[in-house]
């Protein structure tokens, strides 16, 4: 039997208005302990299980200080004041499990370079 590759892709906003917050997003993709400024509320996902890579990609614009996550992250929702602002995207997205996993980092920082971080965003 020939293996066939399934594939999905999920896009959705990180939106204050339906009760979502970037920190708690990033803690949780992370697997990373953050508090948020914002609320004060603390995001601990440290003991989640199969996070396999995290990275932050800035475009050259970025202040140094936003290589750290909850810098960024906090600093995004500080500086978003609305109630319904929309905080961050995010992208859920097979891989193809015939790629090594160095193969599908490269592939996925690749893609967000281009697509995102040459367009001054932060990932």
């Amino acid at each position: 039997m020939i293996p066939i590759a399934i594939y999905h892709c999920n896009i959705g906003i990180v939106s204050r208005g339906k009760g979502k917050s970037a920190v708690a997003a990033a803690a949780y993709r992370s697997g990373e302990k953050i508090t948020n400024e914002w609320d004060g509320m603390t995001h601990d996902y440290t003991r989640k299980r199969g996070v396999v890579h995290t990275e932050i990609m800035l475009p050259s614009h970025a202040p140094p200080s936003f290589s750290d996550r909850s810098t960024l992250w906090n600093s995004v929702e500080l500086y978003e004041k609305a109630g319904n602002a929309q905080l961050a995207r995010e992208i859920d997205a097979a891989l193809p499990i015939e790629l090594s996993r160095e193969e599908q980092i490269r592939l996925v920082r690749e893609y967000c370079s281009s697509q995102f971080v040459s367009r001054g965003m932060c990932v």
